[in-house]
């Protein structure tokens, strides 16, 4: 514990500069957040996020472009493409809830809205527009693995929305305890796996 006090001492100042990043962003950018998020699952963030900087070129989005960008650059790009090209539908659907400050109840509506979106995706999304507040977790792969690592849950994956919650409560509990914020963690942990502060 220690060590990880330590180690988010020395990367606190980046880490809150790149959430302060996120805060106040033009819907332009919101949009790119969006549709980074319905890339992100099971690949690699950088890789989706070069994608929606190429998809950000195109005067229109259609299916064979979409195809052409995603196949190299994430999993099941057949199935994103679809989602990507639904996706400004989609993101004006969300549009209105986003001034909501509950932000668990957003996350859940947000989740139930939009094709592709799951807990942690749309978690990820309002923390990457400046609007998780703290109060929500991305339970990817690299939280549940430190999560695992500290024994404080049995095993490093997610059975069901239940267990999502559950374990969400444990991870916020967790940094409440040691005085890191959760969106702080995250990005701490994420970079001690990938080797950068990102997103």
């Amino acid at each position: 514990m220690e060590n990880l006090i330590k180690s988010y001492e020395e990367q606190k100042s980046k880490i809150k500069s790149r959430l302060n990043s996120f805060k106040n962003l033009p819907e332009k950018e919101q949009y790119k957040e969006f549709l980074f998020c319905l890339l992100t699952p099971q690949s690699s963030a950088q890789r989706c996020w070069q994608a929606v900087k190429e998809l950000s070129k195109l005067s229109r989005l259609n299916q064979q472009d979409v195809l052409n960008i995603l196949k190299s650059k994430t999993r099941f790009y057949i199935t994103k493409s679809a989602r990507i090209l639904s996706a400004k539908e989609n993101f004006e659907k969300i549009k209105p809830l986003l001034n909501n400050p509950d932000k668990k109840e957003l996350r859940n509506t947000i989740a139930k809205t939009v094709n592709g979106y799951g807990l942690k995706e749309s978690s990820h999304f309002l923390r990457n527009i400046g609007l998780s507040n703290n109060k929500i977790a991305i339970l990817d792969r690299h939280i549940l693995k430190n999560l695992h690592t500290l024994n404080l849950i049995k095993e490093a994956k997610i059975k069901n929305k239940k267990h999502y919650l559950e374990i969400e409560n444990i991870f916020l509990n967790f940094t409440n305890s040691i005085s890191i914020p959760p969106d702080h963690l995250d990005l701490l942990w994420w970079s001690q796996e990938n080797g950068e502060i990102f997103k």
